[in-house]
């Protein structure tokens, strides 16, 4: 997976804590219905907490149940980039922000209309840029 951020691991490490940099740096994730936007109803633009790339709009948002922010497409198809997951024995996409290669989650085929996509991401991966009213 290529970057265009060119920062080496030092410099994610001073500049996340230590939870963001274990799930974006290290592909980690968060425990399901703890992420502070597996609930959240605001309306906005989510972008990537490590380099404030837009990633997601809220208007993609759906609650599927799973404990993680749902999306059923990105804001940009370049935006995310994917690869295979073959991790704890599974086989998953995992998701990843093109601009700095920050892991979000994954994607999986059992999303809702028009894409049929479900992008479950981890909430330290993401910052909300909430709209203005």
């Amino acid at each position: 997976m290529g970057s265009k951020v060119g920062k080496n691991d030092a410099e994610w490490r001073a500049q996340l804590d230590d939870e963001t940099y274990r799930i974006t740096r290290q592909k980690g994730t968060e425990r399901a219905f703890t992420g502070k936007y597996h609930d959240c109803k605001d309306e906005g633009t989510y972008r990537c907490i490590c380099c404030g790339a837009p990633l997601f709009e809220s208007t993609t948002k759906f609650d599927s149940g799973t404990g993680w922010p749902s999306f059923f497409a990105p804001l940009q198809d370049e935006a995310v980039g994917s690869e295979s997951d073959h991790s704890h024995g599974m086989r998953r996409t995992e998701v990843h922000c093109n601009n700095c290669g920050a892991h979000l989650g994954h994607v999986f085929e059992d999303g809702p209309t028009p894409t049929g996509l479900r992008y479950c991401i981890n909430s330290a991966s993401l910052d909300l840029e909430k709209k203005e009213d």
